[in-house]
């Protein structure tokens, strides 16, 4: 079987990212994972927040009034994380982040430093966000992310300060819409077959391999 890009497509302060993440890493230690390389693609579920964020309690005011309780998770998200691995704390979330220079970092991960690490700082701003409270729009905590997941933290700040990339970033955005993603986690495989939703391991493992052999045939 030949080399296959799983591109995800993800926001970092979506709960079925963090736990469609640790699922996929489950499909890819078995055979399914061979030869299989991951991209993060960026995606907005909130793009309308101010560029600073915004108070958690204010947005859940904003969104729910008075029924707003920044502690309570949906059951199905603590069940589905703890068998992930995850410890979702909700209360501990201060701020509801604008989630595009996360993005920028993400896609400077993946320039700078390839694949793998792009894939680790994944993982740190998920546990950053939903398991330490931490701010991912705050620029020290990005760039503290960044040097936790192996890259230059002062080079990091350097690129994301500058912001000249934010338009085209935001035009990358735009374009999941235009290929047909309409929620978060989606899965593109081989850039032709798609696959929605915090799927599990096995079944994440068996459209690897289904698509791997489209791919095969289609050579």
């Amino acid at each position: 079987m030949g080399h296959m890009l799983i591109e995800i497509y993800s926001d970092v302060v979506c709960p079925w990212c963090y736990i469609g993440k640790r699922r996929l890493d489950g499909a890819l230690a078995t055979a399914a994972g061979e030869g299989v390389e991951v991209a993060w693609r960026p995606y907005q579920l909130y793009p309308n927040l101010p560029a600073t964020g915004m108070d958690r309690d204010e947005y859940l005011a904003r969104r729910y009034g008075d029924r707003a309780d920044r502690a309570r998770v949906p059951r199905r998200i603590v069940e589905e994380g703890e068998d992930a691995g995850i410890d979702f704390d909700y209360g501990g979330i201060g701020r509801m982040p604008n989630t595009m220079t996360a993005h920028r970092l993400l896609d400077h991960a993946e320039r700078e430093a390839g694949a793998a690490v792009q894939h680790v700082l994944a993982e740190v701003l998920f546990r950053f966000y939903f398991c330490e409270g931490r701010d991912v729009g705050d620029l020290d905590t990005l760039c503290e992310a960044a040097g936790e997941a192996g890259l230059d933290a002062e080079a990091a700040r350097a690129y994301l300060d500058d912001g000249g990339d934010e338009e085209e970033m935001r035009t990358r955005i735009r374009s999941a819409f235009e290929i047909g993603v309409v929620s978060v986690p989606c899965y593109m495989l081989g850039g032709g077959f798609m696959l929605p939703g915090a799927q599990t391991s096995d079944v994440m493992a068996q459209f690897i391999e289904r698509a791997k052999e489209k791919l095969a045939a289609a050579r």
